[in-house]
């Protein structure tokens, strides 16, 4: 082909099976044939050893970490390759690091059913008002955002222990009520489906092969990590070092996250501005800069227990930790403004077009952000919460301030 600078696309090598349960009776003809004339075939044991019948070239298992593979299997570029996936590589699969190395007019994918079609399939639920949640190889409490009221979700486990490790978790939330479904060797000819509650778990020898969907049921006072931006106080562990409800909320509107985004959070304390801002979309990322260790621990604690546990906590000074992280879209200082030239480090930090902004107390503090705001623009905001409270022990009640927050906020050039 001519004109344009269009290419012709190159003739795929490396085809990607999807494989369930009932091993290669579930294969298409074209999926057989694939397999049988690939001279390398990788893939986990147990799917190596259900394609085991069709497999004529060599066999490679997985290493750990799978992405040692990847010089094997470029290294056969432009021959037939195969590799064996779990039900849909790219649903959670391997599909997408494959074509972190190869172009995807190189490949062919022949997809099965995934686990969680699987399951949704077997409970009769609509995978549109499902939240599809994996805990492989991930914190098991990355699903604490997805426990509201009412919520139905699947969640594709780590090993056998995965549901009853879930079901202590619900309990303790306050959610013991919660219905428990699950899933084992689905579409294979030892799949099980047992049923239990939360509170009332007590299911023995769960094979490591599972997945479990949730009902959820909250009691009264049930600990639920709400939708909207300013969770309560009382939700985090701290030392006084937090940024209060109110001001928290503002805060998040003034950062503006968009997906993808990358946050650093200068001054971690609670880590509640990190905590909320990748609470607002699974996609977003923070950086915590904290000096103080206990400090650094309880927010990490705080991201556990409100469902981020992504969140990485760098444990230095700023502006000297800084060094070797990756360019922020967005900074929020709301610690560590004593130092003259914090704001001045940040600044030269951020990306094009990012975002920052501060938070003051203290007139001092207050006077540095009133000097960035003459020298790079943007918006500074005086902030004041009241809230009424009682004069006394009569009956009375009289509105109680809290000290003023001057904010400042800005978009790089």
């Amino acid at each position: 082909m001519t004109g344009g600078g269009a290419t012709c696309p190159a003739k795929p090598w490396l085809s990607i099976v999807g494989l369930g349960e009932d091993g290669i009776d579930g294969l298409s003809a074209v999926a057989r044939r694939l397999v049988s004339s690939a001279e390398l075939v990788v893939g986990g044991r147990r799917h190596l050893e259900l394609a085991g019948s069709l497999i004529g070239g060599r066999s490679l298992a997985w290493p750990s970490p799978i992405a040692g593979a990847m010089s094997d299997i470029l290294a056969m570029r432009g021959r037939p390759v195969v590799v064996l996936a779990s039900g849909d590589p790219f649903h959670y699969g391997v599909g997408d690091m494959l074509l972190r190395s190869v172009p995807a007019d190189e490949t062919i994918c022949l997809p099965q059913p995934s686990s969680f079609s699987l399951a949704a399939s077997r409970l009769g639920w609509s995978l549109q008002d499902v939240a599809p949640v994996s805990l492989h190889g991930r914190a098991l409490e990355g699903i604490v955002r997805h426990l509201q009221p009412g919520a139905r979700i699947i969640a594709l486990s780590w090993d056998g222990e995965t549901p009853g490790r879930l079901a202590r978790l619900l309990s303790q939330r306050g959610m013991g009520e919660s219905k428990l479904t699950v899933l084992e060797s689905l579409g294979g000819p030892q799949e099980r489906i047992r049923r239990a509650t939360a509170q009332g778990f007590a299911l023995a020898d769960v094979v490591a092969l599972n997945i479990v969907a949730l009902e959820v049921v909250t009691a009264p006072g049930a600990r639920i990590v709400t939708l909207a931006p300013g969770l309560d106080d009382s939700l985090f562990e701290h030392d006084g070092q937090l940024t209060k409800r109110d001001i928290r909320a503002v805060t998040l509107s003034s950062l503006a996250p968009q997906q993808g985004e990358l946050l650093w959070d200068v001054g971690l304390g609670a880590g509640s501005i990190a905590i909320e801002w990748l609470l607002r979309h699974p996609s977003l990322r923070a950086i915590g800069i904290e000096e103080s260790a206990e400090r650094a621990a309880r927010a990490m604690r705080n991201a556990a227990t409100l469902g981020t546990p992504d969140l990485q906590i760098v444990q230095k000074s700023a502006p000297a930790a800084f060094d070797g992280l990756p360019a922020p879209d967005a900074i929020f200082v709301g610690g560590g403004l004593s130092d003259p030239g914090l704001l001045d480090a940040a600044w030269s930090a951020l990306k094009p077009g990012g975002r920052i902004v501060a938070n003051a107390v203290s007139l001092q503090s207050e006077a540095r952000l009133i000097d960035c705001f003459q020298r790079h623009g943007g918006e500074i905001t005086r902030l004041q919460v009241a809230k009424a409270g009682r004069a006394g022990t009569g009956n009375v009640f009289v509105w109680r301030h809290a000290a003023p927050v001057t904010q400042w906020r800005a978009r790089k050039p």
